[in-house]
């Protein structure tokens, strides 16, 4: 799997350069950003597409981790509570596995079992 992960990487890096270099005239353009709210309007200064490209990228990867990190810990304390509630349950089972058998539990049992037969029966 490292291998196919490997390629795909190099596939997209080799698309990127391409793209880089078919789209370098258009990418180098120089463009404005402009806002106007009611009698407020600004202007942001000249700035090439690639430089805009960059930010947005750089921006999308901060958020991304950012989410990714914050599902980790939720997980993360999620697999905690699992683990307590499991141990837990281990302590109860091994506590009942430790319990004495006694010989009036045996015959409660037989007489349980000879009683559910006789009304299967019916």
């Amino acid at each position: 799997m490292k291998h196919v992960k490997f390629m795909l990487a190099i596939i997209l890096m080799l698309v990127v350069v391409i793209l880089i270099v078919q789209n370098h005239e258009a990418m180098s353009t120089k463009v404005a950003f402009r806002v106007s709210f009611f009698s407020l309007e600004l202007r942001s200064s000249l700035m090439s597409v690639y430089y805009i490209v960059t930010i947005s990228f750089l921006f999308g990867v901060i958020v991304s981790g950012t989410y990714g990190i914050i599902e980790r810990f939720r997980l993360t304390k999620a697999l905690k509570l699992l683990k307590s509630v499991s141990q837990e349950k281990e302590k109860e089972l091994n506590s009942l596995r430790n319990l004495p058998i006694t010989s009036d539990d045996i015959r409660q049992a037989e007489t349980n079992d000879i009683n559910g037969t006789l009304k299967g029966e019916d």
